[in-house]
């Protein structure tokens, strides 16, 4: 494990790292109720690597997104102190960029190394294994006190975290103790005692009821969970994370009827209806969406500002509908450019940081044309921007409802020459010359972000 800026790992209580359990909400929930340090659950590599960074300022969060549009990762200035990023990897290369892209937005990084392999078979081995990793230079390392073929209901083994403990300079974090040992607030102390651990970590027994980590004991589970709904529905966190977590919560109280709506929910609107927080959500959800309203106002009078009256504008989206297959207005554009003999055109697109909606300016023969509506790909943002400039200077842009596409007709000759061209056992390959005639131009791969 890495620190970005000194963290103590000693005398402190964790919650665990836990796949579907250690969201947003679980780790600031754990905070509220006394927990020291909270872990992400664990996130892959490659995974991570394909997400883009993006500053959410309707939640106020640092969200980090993949390509499909879905929150892999989200985080929040709460809990930047606290926040431990645990990764999944076996590329130090890759575990090296990932731990680079979430450096400045949490407290510490660590590697999975417990999900368990072969060398957690005997306490020797893995005894001198500790005493490599520590030599590597990290700020501690948490032990999970059960062997890889054991699970959560087989005892844990305090001798073997004990031996480690007693073996490394580095903080040690005692886990694995929500079976035998960690009841209520008081057994934390009782299993560091047992472990001679620094620390201890804290998984199931902090799922079931989070409040584990406050001093005056338990509160009212009732309570634990509407204040856990409220942290899911100011982050926006998706339902099947919230019900999941909150059935984790119920237990034996999932056949209650209570507990049966709430499997039967699809949506969080749904979930605060069950735990009759119906008007949280709506008073909730109407800021958020005057808050989107607001910054989407306040970003379109930036970009007014900053608009090049050189720029010719319309409001057109692109629709392949409207199109024959493998028929773009770029292809077309580009036919014309060469045609006129004007350079190849060249594509600027930009990212909105509030919506990540992408807006493109298409150059063609030193005039600049954009479409003033944003889309929601970069591709599709560069359609528009090329049918502006086709439009503008009354080219046809492949329409079906144009008629006879000479695009088309160009293909068909060229299918017909390869069909000649096998007929008379000639090469089969395509003249690149002939290709490029329906190849788009791409610009570059990278998207700049609109300044905020």
């Amino acid at each position: 494990m890495t620190v970005n800026t000194p963290l103590c790992f000693r005398g402190k209580k964790i919650l665990a790292p836990m796949v579907r359990v250690g969201t947003l909400p679980m780790r600031l929930l754990a905070l509220d109720y006394g927990a020291d340090i909270v872990y992400c659950e664990e996130l892959i590599d490659i995974k991570m690597l394909q997400c883009k960074r993006v500053i959410n300022e309707v939640l106020e969060t640092v969200d980090f997104v993949a390509p499909n549009e879905r929150v892999v990762f989200r985080t929040c200035e709460r809990e930047r102190q606290h926040v431990i990023f645990q990764m999944g990897s076996a590329d130090a290369e890759r575990a090296l960029a990932v731990a680079k892209l979430v450096e400045s937005d949490v407290a510490g990084i660590d590697i999975n190394m417990g999900c368990p392999k072969e060398y957690s078979t005997k306490v020797e081995d893995t005894v001198n294994l500790v005493k490599r990793i520590e030599k590597t230079g990290i700020a501690a390392i948490a032990v999970h006190g059960r062997k890889k073929e054991e699970r959560p209901q087989h005892p844990v083994h305090c001798d073997v975290i004990k031996a480690i403990s007693e073996a490394v300079s580095i903080p040690v974090i005692a886990n694995g103790g929500s079976h035998d040992f960690i009841k209520e607030y008081a057994d934390i102390e009782t299993f560091q005692k047992a472990t001679a651990a620094s620390s201890v970590m804290i998984a199931r027994a902090a799922m079931w009821n989070p409040s584990i980590f406050r001093k005056e004991g338990f509160c009212p589970l009732k309570d634990v969970m509407q204040d856990y709904i409220k942290y899911a529905v100011r982050y926006d966190n998706h339902y099947t994370n919230t019900k999941y977590c909150l059935c984790q919560m119920l237990r034996e109280q999932l056949e209650t009827t209570q507990g049966k709506k709430l499997h039967a929910a699809q949506s969080t609107q749904e979930i605060c209806e069950v735990f009759e927080m119906g008007d949280f959500y709506e008073e909730t959800t109407a800021i958020f969406e005057a808050k989107k309203t607001s910054l989407e106002t306040k970003t379109q009078d930036e970009d007014d500002q900053m608009e090049d009256p050189d720029v010719i504008k319309m409001a057109v989206r692109f629709d392949k509908r409207e199109y024959p297959p493998q028929i773009t207005p770029k292809m077309y554009l580009l036919e014309w450019c060469r045609k006129e003999k004007h350079p190849q055109p060249v594509y600027e697109t930009v990212q909105r940081p509030l919506d990540r909606l992408f807006c493109s300016v298409v150059t063609v023969a030193e005039q600049k044309y954009r479409s003033t509506l944003w889309d929601k790909s970069k591709k599709l943002a560069e359609q528009a921007a090329a049918i502006v400039c086709l439009r503008t200077l009354g080219v046809p842009e492949g329409k079906l409802c144009e008629g006879e596409n000479h695009l088309i007709n160009k293909r068909k000759r060229q299918d017909q020459e390869l069909l000649i061209n096998r007929d008379h056992g000639e090469d089969l390959a395509e003249p690149s010359h002939k290709k490029a005639n329906f190849i788009e131009e791409t610009s570059d791969m990278n998207v700049p972000k609109m300044p905020r």
